[in-house]
């Protein structure tokens, strides 16, 4: 099956199928300023607590202290589960707190995988392509160390793909990617942290990684999920963080819980995080934060010059992109999304775009450099970003 913009249409209308389907997920649909929430939640600042449930009360709004996460207070609204966005600017907004300090408040965001568009997700499901060759393995870059959190690996990720994962990861039940919607079928983003890994793999040959699952098999996460999974990876000794995902906030200000969580690393862990898929200069988090580096994605013209992809973010807060149109890793199955006539199978490769795929290649390129030079993983970062700007607001191009 041909890549056609029906197809597209049919995965971003089967996505907003399951936000709407889904009791646990609620979509904030201000044009311009869209994002995902889970309803009926208010992360504060713990500090702030008490004062924010008092000015709830005198507002008649019910709230419950619930288990935070990330040095952050979790408030649970019971009687108003989808008026989290309007509650967050009546607590941001002064007029409401003379002579007093504004607290720190915010949703509960939900992350999607950045495989564009609704709110960043792939632009389009994959598309099977013919195997390609296994890269010839650097042993030197066995001791460089990768998380990458993401939908998991496939269970035969390490047998099915020997010469490109064999001895490259351990094996961990709780990382396995369900990656299937219902027998065979692929969920929507089912695959996508085996084939980010084979990104990896390809531009860094031998590297070790380590798949976390932070985002279920149609790429949902949140905030919460995220944030324990960096922390985890953060104890592991890992040298370098992958993260083909993010989420639009509410007024576009940084997640706090990301922000906390990502400062609270080894300062010689460097993350790398894909700017998402929705052609928009708007920040995606955690990508914007300081000290990510931020990737959009980049394509090849006709003419064979490189230029931006059409559906790539972009903005003063991006880094690097590199080409995001990238075949990889991936699994047997088949898809076949409602309404389309008939199944497509899959046979362990496929093709996919997005600012997932070009982000795991510039972290594949910064451990490839880090063997060659003999440096750490933040030299190598800067040394493979002391270029010029491919066009504003793409940072610099890496092959």
């Amino acid at each position: 099956m041909s890549k056609t913009p029906e197809s597209a249409e049919l995965y971003q209308r089967a996505f907003l199928q399951l936000i709407a389907e889904d009791k646990n997920i609620s979509f904030h649909a201000e044009r311009g300023r869209e994002f995902l929430y889970r309803p009926g939640q208010l992360l504060v600042a713990a500090e702030d607590q008490q004062r924010v449930i008092e000015k709830l009360r005198e507002n008649n709004i019910v709230a419950r202290p619930g288990e935070g996460f990330a040095g952050l207070a979790r408030l649970t609204l019971p009687n108003n589960a989808e008026d989290i966005p309007r509650i967050v600017r009546l607590l941001r907004d002064q007029r409401n707190w003379p002579n007093e300090r504004v607290p720190l408040v915010q949703p509960h965001h939900v992350i999607v995988g950045h495989g564009g568009l609704v709110m960043g997700n792939p632009g389009d499901r994959p598309y099977p392509t013919d195997p390609v060759s296994a890269p010839k393995f650097d042993e030197r870059l066995k001791d460089v160390r990768v998380g990458i959190i993401d939908t998991g690996i496939s269970q035969g990720a390490d047998s099915e793909h020997s010469d490109w994962f064999g001895g490259r990861y351990a094996k961990e039940a709780d990382d396995v990617d369900p990656a299937y919607s219902n027998g065979d079928n692929f969920a929507l983003q089912g695959g996508h942290g085996t084939f980010v890994a084979g990104v990896i793999q390809n531009a860094a040959p031998g590297v070790t990684f380590d798949p976390e699952v932070g985002l279920d098999p149609n790429g949902f996460g949140d905030e919460e999920r995220l944030c324990r999974k960096i922390t985890e990876l953060g104890k592991k000794k890992i040298n370098l963080l992958n993260l083909s995902l993010g989420c639009f906030t509410e007024d576009d200000i940084a997640s706090e819980p990301l922000r906390r969580t990502i400062e609270a690393l080894p300062g010689d862990i460097v993350v790398v995080a894909s700017a998402g898929n929705q052609g928009t200069q708007r920040p995606s988090w955690p990508a914007a934060l300081c000290g990510v580096t931020a990737v959009a994605a980049a394509q090849q013209e006709r003419d064979g010059s490189i230029g931006p992809a059409f559906y790539s973010n972009w903005g003063h807060w991006v880094d690097a992109c590199a080409i995001g149109n990238r075949a990889s890793t991936y699994l047997k199955g088949e898809w076949q999304l409602p309404g389309e006539a008939a199944a497509t199978p899959f046979a362990l490769w496929a093709e996919w775009y997005g600012t997932s795929f070009a982000a795991p290649l510039v972290t594949g390129r910064i451990a490839a450099t880090m063997v060659s030079d003999g440096i750490g993983a933040a030299q190598a970062r800067d040394k493979l970003l002391s270029g010029p700007e491919l066009h504003p607001g793409y940072g610099v191009f890496v092959k």
